[in-house]
């Protein structure tokens, strides 16, 4: 096997192809996640896939048409992400692509939304990615490789009613632009990916949400359509070639950079008057986890914790991948 070491290792590239390199993705079981394994798995990396869903991890990991592994961790834990960066080392060498994808979405009031499933949104999507970093860090040194954190337009315009969502998402986005300015030295370039409306099962009945429904109807025509995973995957694919500092999902959400000070106005005023117009016990039944990838993690947290659920929690709901 073909591996990249320590001694004289180069930034792939366009001198460089990635081809024969590893990429570790997190939260790869289902979503933008799987389809990205397969997209990394067809242009010739080998893939490591992490998420919390053993059994549909391997399912995805069969499928791959290069050499795979498929590692349940939780991205909360420290000790099992360093232990999953050994059985990557070990298994297919170190990685040269680290992508921070792993997240969960809860939504409704925040009132209404139990803390602890609030904080289990900001400690899988922000301190996760963080805890993701730091196992992997030592790896992308060795490779001169290329950190990936998945963020959100979620960032641009925080929402009611997806306050943990957005705060995580923020967080993850300013913590990617720290990070990149403490590791460039080393040849270590560092990525974030702004995802927009994305057809996973996070936003599932989307319309169904009251304020959720206001916000996307409110966005111009090209700015509603929702992409598909696959499709997402194509243009995060591209940009991970590229070692880009930004991706952007869809390619026009560039634009919007300049105009992200206006946007938690806009936001606002959009979301007050869908507020005024529900009532509260309409806003009360759209509270809880959202999506089947965040139930299987909130379920599994539930049960190490002993957490209870809260009265009135839905087994679904809608949350975009961007908002």
């Amino acid at each position: 096997m073909d591996r990249v070491g320590d001694s004289g290792a180069r930034a792939f590239g366009q001198d460089a192809p990635p081809r024969g390199r590893v990429a570790v993705v997190t939260g790869a079981a289902r979503g933008v996640g799987r389809a990205l394994a397969e997209r990394l798995s067809g242009i010739g990396l080998r893939v490591a896939l992490v998420g919390r869903e053993e059994e549909t991890l391997h399912r995805a990991a069969a499928s791959l048409p290069s050499p795979s592994i498929c590692i349940e961790a939780d991205v909360t834990d420290r000790a099992a992400l360093d232990r999953a960066a050994q059985q990557v080392a070990d298994r297919l060498g170190p990685a040269s692509v680290l992508v921070a994808n792993a997240g969960i979405a809860a939504g409704g009031p925040f009132s209404r939304t139990p803390a602890e499933l609030w904080q289990r949104v900001i400690d899988v999507n922000l301190i996760g990615s963080a805890n993701t970093a730091r196992a992997f860090l030592p790896q992308l040194g060795r490779t001169r490789g290329y950190f990936l954190q998945i963020a959100s337009t979620a960032a641009f315009g925080s929402a009611p009613m997806m306050s943990a969502y957005c705060a995580s998402k923020a967080g993850a986005e300013s913590f990617a632009q720290a990070l990149r300015g403490e590791v460039e030295p080393d040849g270590i370039a560092v990525g974030i990916a702004y995802l927009h409306w994305t057809g996973t099962d996070m936003i599932s009945g989307i319309d169904d949400h009251p304020v959720l429904r206001a916000l996307r109807q409110n966005q111009p025509w090209f700015a509603r359509r929702v992409h598909s995973p696959a499709q997402v995957a194509d243009w995060l694919t591209a940009g991970i070639i590229r070692r880009a500092h930004h991706i952007y999902a869809p390619p026009w959400l560039r634009w919007c950079q300049p105009l992200r000070p206006l946007f938690p106005a806009l936001v606002s005023r959009t979301a007050r008057r869908e507020l005024r117009a529900s009532s509260s016990g309409e806003l009360a039944t759209d509270t809880g986890v959202l999506g089947a990838g965040g139930h299987a993690d909130w379920n599994a947290h539930a049960g190490r914790t002993h957490v209870g659920h809260r009265p009135g929690e839905q087994d679904g709901g809608t949350a975009p991948t961007g908002l």
